[in-house]
């Protein structure tokens, strides 16, 4: 993005924040250096404007203009969606969280994300990076260029709509997660009627706004939940029987909690009914056990794990 565009874009959020009353296109090519003078292309301009505003995930409204015949339709930022709001946080809790920011090395890929994480601190109270070089970075986190819309999304109660693994998914977002090294969305699928997980980095292309804010309710687990790489995935649950002999079986109830324990053995062994959304996940989780577990059902599921074990030999 050249400099000259980037102060354009940065003046017309200004004037689109400082307004209460929508602008007209008009009202803003006045207000707003650097347009083009030619209508056509300030048109051109100003619709790619409006694209990359939405794509920072900035919220900007189209209403009527007041007292307009014919009636003409305005823009603007409503404050309260784009500030973030005070979570009351108290000096040690800033810090905590000020010191975290340092230590946890965002890597923003290409764009300003980085600019916006720290954009994001200072909104909090948080102080200049002086001090970032005497931190040591304990971890690199990866950022997804979507993250700042699907955020948004999830504070704003405002539904989704991506297309993932091919097809096109409406999902009423609850929480985002970040587990062994992926972000993973958590939330309401409209279309399956039920709660779903998705990777980020599985997503195909761009994700939109679907309906107001306001219009998602949330129906998901608890933030901070524990959550399996077996549940993670956009496919469809499938138990999966697992058995476990008597010297693993007390480890796999503590490593399970939440699955069903099918059946118990004389000889103290278990099997265990697990709901897997991503059977390479289960795979790998069932190998820990060595010999000491197998999977019993759904024969499809059976096969393919002796086949992948084999082809691991």
């Amino acid at each position: 993005m050249s400099t000259n565009k980037l102060e354009r874009l940065l003046k017309l959020i200004a004037v689109l924040i400082d307004t209460s009353l929508p602008l007209t296109a008009e009202e803003l090519r006045a207000s707003v250096e650097g347009y083009p003078d030619n209508d056509a292309s300030f048109h051109r301009a100003f619709e790619r404007d409006k694209d990359e505003i939405r794509e920072m995930g900035i919220p900007l409204r189209v209403e009527r203009v007041p007292a307009t015949d014919p009636p003409l339709d305005g823009y603007r930022i409503p404050p309260e969606e784009y500030y973030l709001a005070d979570p009351g946080l108290a000096p040690d809790e800033l810090a905590a969280l000020h010191l975290a920011a340092m230590a946890v090395r965002l890597d923003p890929g290409e764009g300003a994300t980085a600019a916006a994480d720290r954009e994001a601190l200072w909104k909090l109270g948080g102080q200049d990076e002086m001090f970032v070089d005497q931190v040591d970075h304990v971890a690199n986190v990866p950022v997804d260029p979507r993250l700042s819309q699907i955020f948004s999304a999830i504070t704003a109660g405002q539904p989704l709509s991506f297309s993932y693994r091919g097809e096109v998914r409406e999902i009423e977002p609850g929480r985002l997660d970040f587990q062994r090294g992926r972000w993973y969305l958590t939330g309401y699928d409209r279309g399956r009627e039920g709660e779903r997980n998705f990777r980020l980095d599985r997503l195909d292309g761009d994700v939109k706004f679907v309906g107001e804010p306001g219009t998602a309710r949330r129906r998901t687990s608890a933030p901070g939940a524990r959550v399996e790489s077996w549940e993670m995935g956009g496919d469809v649950p499938v138990e999966i029987l697992v058995r476990v002999d008597a010297e693993r079986a007390a480890w796999a109830r503590r490593r399970l909690p939440n699955a069903d324990v099918a059946r118990e053995l004389d000889d103290g062994a278990i099997e265990v009914s697990i709901a897997v959304r991503n059977e390479e996940a289960i795979r790998s989780f069932v190998l820990d056990f060595l010999e000491h577990a197998e999977v019993l059902e759904p024969p499809d599921v059976r096969a393919r794990t002796i086949a992948w074990l084999e082809s691991v030999a």
